[in-house]
């Protein structure tokens, strides 16, 4: 039961991490309709701007700011100088997917070539643990979930009560009806680019406070849980991803804590294929979801 207890901690803060980088990721998608592979390339990158700003002195809170904004930019800019060109040229969804994995690749060539094959760490002190019975969570480690509850609870907010998020759900379900309603959808999308972005870097950035070491190839190998969170919950779905990151985060650590740490991303996946099984749209998916994912 001890063991039990301690792995859904650790699920928590994995799911925290995996539900920032998640719903950024399905933004992107319900507003470009395009599947970014080279998202976890980004958010190593930010991840390497943070490390830069943490040599030259920054704490963790300017690091997350500094890789957020990182994210936000450089996203903002591979949609407005990559991906729409391409699809003002109709490029199928296929042709879209080999782009972004073409930038994924560039991207990853890109920092190693800066940064070499060795492996970083972020000089952000030993953190104080703190214990209620079995359960055993670092300061920071409990910090990065209370970031992603307040992250999401502020995306909520946005995308409700604002005229803004109201316009992205408008031009998600139906870019011309709402271009037609007066909506400037470039402006929309492109705020939408900038939003996923700055979520992408900040969980480029708690990824890597999580993890002892990281290089060039850690935010790609963290996208295959990315992706499959987003589609667990509904593809371009937000708070279909905040679920499907949580089941994802829990079910990871549950297995690595009571069966086997090299197991860990097969029940993941395993629990994936069953949900599509059954529901091949997703948790919060609708037919449009249903039609990606077949």
């Amino acid at each position: 039961m001890s063991t039990l207890i301690a792995s859904v901690g650790f699920g928590l803060v994995t799911a925290s991490i995996l539900a920032l980088a998640a719903v950024g990721f399905t933004l992107q998608f319900g507003i470009s309709n395009l599947l970014n592979l080279a998202y976890g390339d980004t958010m190593t990158a930010a991840a390497f701007a943070a490390y830069l700003a943490n040599r030259a002195g920054a704490d963790l809170w300017l690091m997350l700011l500094i890789g957020g904004a990182f994210g936000a930019v450089v996203s903002l800019a591979l949609n407005r100088f990559v991906y729409t060109p391409f699809r003002r040229r109709k490029t199928s969804l296929f042709g879209m997917v080999i782009v972004s994995l073409s930038v994924a690749v560039i991207v990853q060539n890109l920092l190693l070539a800066g940064f070499g094959p060795s492996f970083f760490t972020y000089q952000i002190g030993q953190s104080r643990t703190l214990r209620a019975g079995s359960l055993a969570l670092t300061v920071n480690q409990l910090l990065i979930i209370a970031l992603a509850v307040a992250a999401m609870l502020a995306l909520h907010l946005l995308l409700t009560r604002t005229r803004l998020g109201k316009a992205m759900r408008a031009t998600s379900t139906n870019p011309s009806l709402a271009l037609g309603c007066g909506i400037n959808t470039t402006r929309v999308v492109g705020m939408a680019w900038l939003l996923s972005g700055f979520l992408c870097g900040v969980a480029g950035v708690v990824l890597v406070a999580n993890t002892t070491a990281f290089q060039s190839t850690t935010g790609n190998d963290f996208l295959v849980l990315v992706v499959a969170a987003a589609m667990l919950g509904g593809v371009g779905k937000p708070y279909g991803a905040m679920l499907g990151a949580l089941v994802l985060g829990l079910v990871t650590e549950i297995a690595a804590g009571i069966i086997a740490p090299g197991l860990k991303e097969g029940f993941a996946f395993a629990l994936l294929v069953l949900v599509l099984l059954v529901r091949p749209q997703g948790l919060f998916g609708d037919a449009t979801s249903r039609a990606v994912a077949a």
